[in-house]
């Protein structure tokens, strides 16, 4: 008798491991458990942590709570201005609700990836290539709101999307180098007029100063020798301004005039000698005509 109800205890014991074995469940923290029971979706999600469910009755199915990262595949569109380009992207979303992700979707993951590719591509085809390359985060809220609005539904949450790569074609990318180096070199030609502008005033201004001083034109003259020698070259260039000369001449003039003595100065002819002077030349010639006769 004692040997029956111990080989009872211990099939019974047996059973209740097997049982508990079988009906025993593991939730990690980022997971939560959605049961289905004869297939039918029981409304109390499993938290994280151990757990049991009814063997052969209940299934459970574990769902990642985590953010996902998942690359949007490259998408060939043609943009609102006629430009073929190449556009990938990177979505993160996470479900917020276990039990719709399970119930709602067959997949989740794969519906995501799909409805994020034709928002891309529609993306492309209602932007300009000046808002694709320079415009980004306008693109990804537009991107982002047009992926959540059926995810919502699927019980996944959208957290952000962004907009990787943009591949050009090779003739629109030498025609936008050359846009560029067009622009910088018109950019570059209009400081330098501005700079020869500022110079040129600058230079009138210089030379208004040194018409009043004529001997800050020698001064300059020597700051620019001494400028030239201290390069140590063999051959010394000087350049010699007109200004200098001119300046120059004037003295020398200014000091011979005091100089010349009153009688050696020419006097002009009174009226009644150039009148003389006059008869008497036609006398002459008179006499010179008379004589050939």
């Amino acid at each position: 008798m004692v040997e029956e109800l111990v080989a009872a205890g211990v099939t019974v014991g047996a059973v209740g491991a097997v049982y508990v074995m079988a009906a025993a469940r593991v939730v990690k923290q980022y997971e939560r458990g959605v049961v289905l029971r004869l297939g039918r979706l029981q409304r109390s999600v499993r938290e994280p942590g151990f757990t049991m469910i009814v063997p052969l009755v209940d299934r459970l199915r574990k769902v990642n709570m985590q953010i996902v990262t998942m690359p949007v595949p490259a998408q060939d569109g043609i943009t609102r201005d006629n430009v073929t380009v190449r556009v990938d992207a990177v979505i993160y979303f996470k479900v917020v609700d276990a039990a719709e992700a399970v119930v709602q979707v067959e997949d989740y993951r794969f519906a995501v990836s799909q409805m994020a590719q034709t928002s891309l591509r529609s993306i492309i085809g209602k932007s300009d290539l000046d808002d694709l390359l320079s415009n980004r985060e306008k693109l990804n809220q537009g991107l982002e709101l047009m992926i959540d609005s059926p995810a919502i539904g699927w019980g996944v949450q959208i957290d952000r999307v962004e907009i990787k790569d943009v591949s050009l074609p090779e003739t629109m990318k030498r025609s936008m180098a050359r846009q560029a180096e067009a622009d910088r070199e018109r950019r570059a030609r209009v400081i330098n007029a501005d700079a020869e502008l500022q110079a040129s005033k600058k230079l009138a201004e210089a030379a208004h100063e040194m018409a009043e001083e004529p001997a800050a034109l020698q001064l300059r003259l020597l700051q620019t020798v001494v400028a030239v020698a201290a390069e140590k070259n063999s051959t010394l260039v000087l350049p010699f301004p007109v200004e200098l000369l001119r300046f120059l001449e004037r003295a020398q003039q200014a000091q011979e005039q005091p100089r010349q003595r009153p009688e050696e100065r020419p006097q002009a002819l009174p009226e009644s000698g150039a009148q003389d002077s006059e008869a008497g030349d036609q006398v002459a010639r008179g006499e010179s005509k008379t004589g050939q006769d």
